[in-house]
């Protein structure tokens, strides 16, 4: 067995293009238009690392998705917690939940995905603004 991708239903395109690349710095690396089935499939990764991909369904006709808890959250490894953590919130994005001991944070993208980023390596030593900083929301 091998690891393909994960699928997330997106309701904006656009606008989850923008939070998962221009924000968060995925790229995109393929993607593919059912003209008949009304859909696209957007398949991002992390630079480097196209073997782990995210799927982002983007279904033609509107959709409510809701908020639903049970998928989970995705993972990615990060260099500099502290500077993707400042990056996203300069870009507008909430810290929903901060990285407080420098190991592991928490966002969500514009469909409520929650999206857990974590320091490679050891944590590094607390700083602030981020270890007095509360949480927003939940994730």
């Amino acid at each position: 067995m091998k690891y393909l991708h994960t699928m997330v239903r997106v309701s904006d395109l656009g606008q989850s293009l923008d939070f998962y690349c221009n924000k968060l710095g995925l790229r995109e690396v393929a993607r593919r238009e059912n003209a008949a089935g009304r859909y696209t499939l957007v398949f991002v990764a992390a630079p480097g690392d196209d073997s782990a991909r995210l799927e982002l369904t983007w279904n033609w006709d509107p959709e409510t998705y809701g908020e639903a808890r049970n998928f989970g959250h995705v993972a990615y490894a990060v260099e500099d917690i502290y500077a993707v953590c400042e990056r996203l919130m300069c870009a507008g994005v909430t810290i929903n939940r901060p990285p407080r001991e420098g190991r592991m944070a928490f966002v969500r993208s514009p469909d409520n995905i929650s999206i857990e980023l974590l320091q490679a390596g050891d944590a590094l030593p607390p700083r602030e603004p981020w270890a007095s900083m509360p949480n927003t929301g939940h994730w």
